[in-house]
């Protein structure tokens, strides 16, 4: 995908920029990783978890009425993790050491976010590319059929328009028959039988 190849390609010149950078990874809002450069940090556990996080930031910048989120600062004994909105459904995380300079991180993380998002937002979302799909459908079904089987070949296009009976599958057994054996009377043992008078 171009746009994979274009925001990882946004990471990487943002880690030049940023000594201090350890990680960064683009990913979705529902959690799904877009690029990642994070040596050492499983980039999915990563994305789930930003995404997790940024439920619950974006419910308190709600709550206390300051509009949308627009990143996320957390700072541990070891350094930062910063979360930036980047465009209307990606979010950009970026992992830095503790002597990071937080008002560069600030200033390349917002700047890097802007960038990811609007590569991201010129996308054709999955949804999008559906109704597209089903629109060209309703409008000329045979076109689409066609159109859909042409890469595939002559072959495909006439099997696709023609209609045909259906192949009947023969299953043949690798075992050997068997043959049915004789069947002989069962004999009882003469049992006596007592009778009174």
């Amino acid at each position: 995908m171009v746009a994979e190849a274009e925001v990882l390609d946004e990471l990487h010149r943002l880690r030049a920029r940023v000594p201090q950078l350890t990680g960064a990874l683009a990913a979705s809002v529902d959690g799904l990783v877009l690029a990642h450069d994070t040596p050492g940090v499983e980039p999915e556990g990563l994305a789930a978890l930003t995404a997790a996080a940024l439920g619950v930031a974006v419910r308190m910048t709600d709550a206390a009425g300051r509009g949308d989120l627009r990143e996320l600062l957390l700072r541990g004994d070891q350094g930062y993790v910063a979360t930036y909105a980047a465009g209307s459904s990606a979010v950009l995380t970026l992992l830095t050491q503790d002597r990071v300079n937080v008002g560069r991180l600030h200033l390349e993380g917002r700047r890097a976010g802007g960038r990811i998002g609007e590569l991201v937002d010129a996308l054709p979302r999955p949804d999008e590319q559906a109704a597209a799909g089903a629109r060209a459908v309703t409008r000329n079904p045979a076109r689409s059929v066609a159109r859909t089987s042409g890469a595939l070949g002559a072959d495909a296009t006439t099997a696709a328009t023609s209609p045909q009976a259906p192949a009947k599958a023969t299953v043949r057994s690798t075992m050997p028959r068997r043959t049915p054996r004789a069947t002989t009377p069962r004999t009882t043992p003469n049992t006596p039988t007592t009778s009174e008078s």
